[in-house]
Formats: C-alpha cells, sequence, structure tokens
C-alpha cells in the first residue's frame, strides 16, 4: 500500500512540473488573481510553505486533505488589507464527521471602494461611481484513506464583478498528504484552481457602432456588442515537505518546504518554520518566492496566541507579516476557534 500511495504521489509530481515549461513568464495572463493570495496568517508567515503542515480550517486553500487530520471541528476568519486599498476577507469552516471523512466550507471575497467613472470627454468624472468584487465558495471533503494517506477535494464557484460587467467559473481543488516511514516527515500534494475559463459579460459590452465612419449620412447608432476574450484561472501545483519534532516537554519545531509552479509565473521555492511553546505561543518566519527572478515577495514574520476556554474549545490569533520590496508590506490577521 506504502509503494502504491508514493506512486500516485510521485506520478502526480511529476505531471505537475513537466507541464507548461517555458522560458516565457505570462505574469498577468489570468483572471481571478486573487485566488492567488495566501490565506490565513499562520501559513503566511511561514512563507506560505503550508502543503506538508495543513491541519486547520485553513487547509482549505492550501491543501483540502489537510482537514482530515482536525481531531475537532473548527472556524475560522482572516482578513488582509492588500495593495491600493483591496480588502480580503477568508472565512472557512470544518468538521469531522466520524467513520466518514471531513467536511469544510469556506467563502472568499475581495472588494475595492468606490471608484469614479472616468471618460475621454469627462476624465474628472461623469458624476457615477462602481465598485470592482470578487467572490469565490466552496465545498471541501477529505478522508484519511489509511493512516498515513489522506485525499481532499474542494469544488468551488467563482465571480467577479466590475461595474455593469461580470464572469464566472467552476474550479476544483485537489490535495493530498501522506506521512512517510521516515519519522516526522509528511510528504504532500495540491492543484488549485483547475477549472473553466472566465468572460467578462455585460451592459457595457454593448454600444453604439458606425459601419463605415468614411461614409456620410451613414447611421452611427446601430447597437453593437463588444466582443471579450476567456482567461485561464490561476492553476498552481505545489509539492511539499513537512517535518515536525517535539523538542523537549512542551516545545514543538515544525518546518516546511513547498515547490510550486504556477501557470502565470515561473517555478520558485518557499520555505518557513514554526515554533511553538506550552501549545500557547508560536514564532513563525520564512521567506516567500526563493529563485524567482523579479519577484518583489521575500521574508515573512508572524507569530500566534492560543488560549483554551472551558476545557475543550480554543480561541487562536494570529499576525503575519510579509515584506513586498518596492511595493512595501503586507499584513494579515486571522482569528480561529476549535470546538
Amino acid at each position: 500500500m506504502k509503494t502504491k500511495i508514493l506512486s500516485i504521489i510521485i506520478f502526480f509530481s511529476v505531471i505537475t512540473f513537466g507541464q507548461f515549461v517555458s522560458n516565457v513568464s505570462k505574469k498577468g495572463t489570468t483572471a481571478a488573481p486573487f485566488l492567488s493570495i495566501s490565506q490565513g496568517a499562520r501559513a503566511t508567515a511561514m512563507g506560505s510553505a503550508f502543503v506538508g503542515l495543513a491541519d486547520d480550517p485553513s487547509s482549505i486553500y492550501w491543501n483540502p486533505s489537510g482537514i482530515a487530520k482536525m481531531n475537532s471541528a473548527g472556524a475560522f476568519f482572516d482578513h488582509t488589507d492588500w495593495f491600493a486599498d483591496i480588502k480580503f476577507n477568508f472565512v472557512s469552516i470544518a468538521y469531522p464527521v466520524p467513520g466518514l471523512g471531513s467536511l469544510g466550507l469556506s467563502f472568499t471575497s475581495s472588494s475595492i471602494g468606490e471608484m469614479r467613472v472616468t471618460t475621454i470627454d469627462e476624465p474628472g468624472g461623469t458624476g457615477e461611481t462602481f465598485n470592482v468584487s470578487d467572490v469565490a465558495v466552496s465545498l471541501t471533503y477529505a478522508i484519511n484513506l489509511t493512516d498515513n494517506f489522506s485525499i481532499g477535494f474542494n469544488p468551488k464557484y467563482i465571480q467577479q464583478t466590475i461595474w455593469k460587467m461580470s464572469a464566472s467559473a467552476f474550479a476544483m481543488d485537489l490535495g493530498v498528504q501522506y506521512i512517510t516511514p521516515f519519522d516526522g516527515i509528511v510528504l504532500a500534494m495540491s492543484i488549485s484552481n483547475f477549472g473553466t475559463k472566465m468572460k467578462l459579460n455585460g451592459n457595457s459590452n454593448l454600444v453604439l457602432h458606425d459601419l463605415n465612419i468614411e461614409t456620410t449620412g451613414n447611421n452611427g447608432n446601430i447597437p453593437a456588442h463588444l466582443q471579450t476574450d476567456e482567461w485561464a484561472l490561476p492553476l498552481n501545483y505545489r509539492v511539499g515537505l513537512g517535518y515536525t519534532k517535539q523538542l523537549f516537554d512542551s516545545h514543538v519545531l515544525r518546518l516546511a518546504l513547498d515547490a510550486q509552479h504556477p501557470n502565470d509565473n515561473y517555478e520558485s521555492i518557499n520555505v518557513g518554520a514554526e515554533w511553538t511553546m506550552f501549545d500557547m505561543i508560536s514564532l513563525r518566519g520564512g521567506y516567500k518566492s526563493l529563485f524567482l527572478q523579479d519577484s518583489e515577495e521575500s521574508f515573512t514574520l508572524g507569530f500566534g496566541v492560543q488560549q483554551y476556554l472551558m476545557g475543550n474549545i480554543a480561541i487562536t490569533f494570529d499576525y503575519a507579516y510579509a515584506d513586498f520590496g518596492r511595493l512595501s508590506n503586507i499584513q494579515k490577521f486571522s482569528i480561529g476557534v476549535k470546538f
């Protein structure tokens, strides 16, 4: 059985890093870029290296098989202040069902404040305003097929809206985790956002057109429909290793390394570490996008605090800081409940 499981993971890994090999970066060529924003302050503080360590409700984003490792139900909320006043929110719930596996639900949203509508004739604004928003909703199922091997599926619905235009798509995330025979080491793989393409449609596609502007007396008010292109989702393949080591009586060290292959950029590596003391305080650090040329992402830092209430209810608070070079930095806050 162990040989078969390793063969499955290696097979997916070969496919993952053997496709779309190109010397040309495709940065900015996919739709719904908000799907690539890291969710969860814990994982973000660890340099976004979390595929092999995923074991809480944020696993729905990183590796859906991770919720199969949860022994109790949990809820999770994450907020991020991104660049250009963009606000991101991520909410997830995971619930283990004895004998059947684990179920999860997540909701992701991003929004930008109202902006003025401007035109060539009225660059100062027409008096109208518009909004931009993104939404993704997913339902997750994960199960431990053996004591050492878990698999998870995360189908999702995605929608983007800008003023009078909108686009939608369906996608699937897939993840596996395998506890290797080597003490404390987990081998994992995930595929994110494998799905349909997105195409903007709406009232803004409708225009008035003159079929021949060089002919006098022609009708310049013929209704026409502007054709928009389809764009792929930000597909991402990750292969990762997670290592957990008990140190002393009340200290735990976790190390993680993820290699990722997105369809809109070059390959890169993320590394991270977490030191947990007395199951209450955690210190974290990492480095994102190693070996990725011209990347503004680099080191990450953060911490977490966990407090038990009434014996079996735990409240967690996590904070992450990520450096983005010339783009300054981002700060992320997460709150979780285990019950």
